[in-house]
């Protein structure tokens, strides 16, 4: 049994949060938490918040202990780019990209394969 949860525009680049998400791939879910509460980067907060959000759809819809799950796949893709601009000499303006993040992490039952 699979359970997804998703957090859609972060405002933060996927570059500095992807390396997190990978550190979570096949932990079991307690380990994961621990992983991302005692991490002080900006990334651990919105991947706790995402991982909660599973946690409590494994537990409310699939009624699954979170004790028995395991990080299948945690994914920080990007989304959508503000585009912005900063003032420079002579009148001309150089452009500013705002990165924000799509989070989606899935949980299974199931104990991942060690490679």
């Amino acid at each position: 049994m699979e359970t997804t949860a998703k957090t859609k525009h972060v405002h933060m680049a996927p570059s500095k949060a992807v390396d997190l998400a990978a550190a979570l791939r096949g932990l079991a879910v307690p380990a994961a938490l621990r992983a991302v509460q005692f991490s002080e980067r900006k990334a651990a907060f919105y991947l706790a918040k995402t991982l909660k959000s599973a946690i409590a759809n494994a537990e409310n819809n699939h009624a699954l202990s979170a004790e028995n799950l395991y990080v299948k796949e945690a994914v920080v893709e990007q989304g959508a780019m503000q585009k912005r601009f900063w003032p420079r000499s002579r009148g001309m303006v150089s452009p500013v990209l705002k990165r924000t993040s799509h989070v989606r992490i899935t949980l299974t039952d199931e104990k991942p394969r060690q490679k």
